[in-house]
Parts: structure tokens; sequence; C-alpha cells
């Protein structure tokens, strides 16, 4: 009787763990948490600009052929408080608008639709305060240039916008 005893003694007594064996796992836990974030930011920066890169291309193939559909001009342009064109910065919400604008102002229901501002990106776009402007025929004539997307951990793309109104990626850049 002893002898089974001593065994469902030592066997109750062993049902955890011990604190190397629990010093263990977690310094192989944060090895490997310190190992993979970085990976996953660049991850993250990468995903950032290509969501960005398909806003613009949304909003201008929507710009271009709601132009076509309706032959009339529609411009695709930035707008922060949805009423005007403010061509500093493209990471702002992108306004497509019927018509010619008065000015920067969008004239009374010339607004047809607004794509969201994307996030922890910054777009520029030529440095002539012009708006993208489809003629009637889907192209932008005299308003072709390209689009610089940069992301955070200098992550970034270009898109270029052509005479005939196509979008092609300029490749990845560093920012």
């Amino acid at each position: 009787m002893d002898a089974a005893h001593a065994l469902t003694g030592n066997a109750s007594r062993q049902r955890g763990l011990t604190l190397i064996e629990l010093l263990v796992v977690i310094a192989l836990g944060v090895v490997l948490v310190g190992w993979a974030v970085p990976g996953l930011q660049a991850m993250s920066a990468r995903q950032d600009v290509a969501a960005e890169a398909h806003r613009l291309r949304v909003a201008l193939s929507l710009g271009r052929n709601t132009a076509i559909t309706r032959r009339s001009v529609v411009i695709v342009c930035p707008s922060p408080d949805r009423r005007r064109c403010d061509m500093d910065d493209w990471s702002a919400p992108l306004a497509i608008v019927l018509g010619p604008l008065t000015g920067t102002d969008f004239a009374e229901g010339a607004l047809l639709r607004v794509i969201e501002a994307g996030r922890r990106v910054s777009v520029s776009y030529r440095q002539d305060g012009k708006p993208v402007r489809y003629s009637a025929l889907g192209r932008p004539a005299g308003h072709n240039g390209t689009f610089r997307i940069c992301g955070h951990q200098g992550h970034g793309a270009q898109l270029v916008l052509s005479n005939f109104g196509r979008l092609r990626s300029g490749g990845s850049m560093s920012c």
C-alpha cells in the first residue's frame, strides 16, 4: 500500500509548470513577437499604399466613366469640406463633380459622389493647383500627371494618368 500511495502522491504534486519552464516559454514568446512585429509593420505600410492607389483608381475611373456616360465635363478633386476643391492634399476625400467649377467652388447639385479619405498616407499630384478634368470623351487633356503616394516607413508608389485618361502604375518608390 505504501508503494501505491507513493505513486499517487507524486502524481498529484506534478500538476503545473515549474518556474524555469514558464520563463523559457515567455522568453520564446517575446523573441517571436520581437521578430514578427517589424515584418507586420512593413506589410501594413505596403497595404496602406496599395489601398490608397486603389482609392485613386476608383475615383478617377468613376470620374472618367461618368464623363463619357453623361457626355459632360466631370472633375475629380480633393475636397475636405465637400463644397470646394482644395488642391493641396490629395489624401483628403475625393469629390466627383459634374460640370465646370466656378473658381474652386462646386455649383449647386453638381457634387455626384465623394470617395472617403485614405489613412496614414500622403498623396501629391502636380504643383499647378489644377484638378483632374475629364472631357465628354473621357480625356483629361492638359490635366495628366503623376500621383505620388507616400506611406509610413518609406513605402510609396506612383500612378500615372495619361492624356487618354488611363491610369497605369508607375511602380514603387521610396519616400
